[in-house]
């Protein structure tokens, strides 16, 4: 199975221009053989939205957009971000990422997190998302995160949890910060989350960042993917448009949870019976 982490800088605002970006790598990714596309945070919007947030929201189920990613989705999967208008409550706007596979959507996640302070807005414009579910994918249980999703340690493990094999994350996330060793200090932030979780879930762990320039900010790039024991499998260079296609074997998943035991000796019910505790502390 290949996996294709198509790092690319999306035009602000711009959908049409951002679709046709996307076909055009879709394109490029399957003549390379990727079974799975996966493209960044807000990927068909752009991020720093602020009041185009409402004029680049998108039914996923009606869109002439997602028709054309549909049709692609035919003969490789896709993971594309998205300004979402919730279908269910009319007025309420998401981060949202859709997984789409054979030319239909099989899941879409809405970001948990959203950030709101120093440069970022997220929480004055979109809703908050409240679940992190797995689905069934082409080959292996799959997962989806956005961005900040990634850096909260419970929110992984309920995708852990819920046997995640492959955990797709997708990130719109800026370069702050240097060392000797890398262009961005917060990089490095971002590839220990990737290893760790990669270990202990014993899953395919991927991170799809952008790159480019908004408001004079420079996204890091830097995408990943680590293997279920830990070992990162490629990188993609940081500031610069990539295409990373990377061979991963689905029976690693089953390897390294037989050698690790991490799933076995898991106790999601002890977590949930804590947690109720806590929560109850709290209120009182």
């Amino acid at each position: 199975m290949k996996i294709a982490l198509a790092q690319v800088a999306p035009a602000l605002g711009d959908v049409d221009r951002n679709l046709a970006l996307h076909l055009r790598t879709i394109a490029k990714a399957r003549r390379l053989g990727a079974d799975l596309v996966v493209f960044p945070e807000l990927s068909l919007t752009g991020y720093a939205l602020k009041d185009l947030v409402e004029e680049t929201a998108l039914d996923p189920r009606t869109s002439p957009v997602f028709r054309a990613l549909k049709a692609d989705s035919r003969s490789v999967d896709l993971v594309v971000g998205f300004v979402e208008e919730s279908p269910r409550a009319r007025g309420l706007i998401y981060n949202a990422a859709a997984y789409l596979s054979r030319g239909a959507i099989r899941h879409v996640h809405r970001k948990v997190a959203l950030p709101t302070y120093g440069m970022f807005e997220e929480g004055k414009f979109f809703a908050r998302g409240g679940e992190a579910e797995t689905f069934a994918a082409r080959r292996l249980r799959t997962g989806l995160l956005i961005c900040r999703d990634f850096l909260q340690t419970g929110i992984g493990y309920l995708l852990q949890a819920g046997g995640a094999e492959l955990i797709v994350a997708v990130s719109a996330a800026p370069g702050r910060g240097s060392t000797p060793e890398q262009a961005f200090a917060s990089s490095r932030m971002w590839e220990r989350m990737g290893e760790s979780l990669s270990f202990f879930a014993s899953a395919f762990v991927v991170y799809c960042n952008r790159v480019g320039f908004e408001d004079g900010v420079p996204f890091a790039g830097g995408s990943f993917l680590f293997a279920p024991d830990g070992r990162l499998l490629g990188r993609s260079p940081y500031l610069d448009e990539d295409l990373l296609v990377r061979e991963i074997r689905p029976d690693d998943v089953r390897r390294a949870r037989r050698r690790m035991h991490f799933h076995k000796e898991d106790r999601p019910e002890v977590v949930l019976e804590g947690l109720r505790r806590i929560i109850q502390s709290h209120d009182d």
